[in-house]
């Protein structure tokens, strides 16, 4: 089974970014800190991205754009489940009503 330890805590992190960006060589702080150079690599991205400094692949998303496409998503969730509802509910009160025929035809 493979050694996990604990995440790392993000004032950690963004020391670790600040030293990358102050000029230090993400290959030689594991010599002098623990995380490997992969893993300082990784955050710089990440404060990048989060800071708007860098785009995406693909031009993904930044922060303030990704949550409001969350709300969206949730909402049109939220609204397609009503619209079914409110859909199901007309045909019942149809049905009910004798407007609409209960679907057996004879033809």
């Amino acid at each position: 089974m493979p050694k996990t330890r604990p995440a790392y805590p993000p004032e950690f992190r963004r020391q670790m970014v600040d030293l990358v960006r102050a000029g230090r060589d993400p290959r030689t702080l594991p010599a002098s800190f623990e995380p490997t150079s992969q893993s300082n690599r990784h955050w710089v991205t990440l404060a990048d991205r989060q800071e708007g400094r860098r785009e995406e692949k693909g031009g993904a998303l930044v922060g303030a754009e990704r949550e409001e496409l969350t709300r969206l998503r949730r909402e049109n969730k939220r609204l397609r489940l009503e619209r079914d509802i409110l859909s199901r509910a007309a045909v019942w009160s149809a049905r009910e009503t004798g407007a609409v025929p209960s679907g057996s035809s004879n033809s």
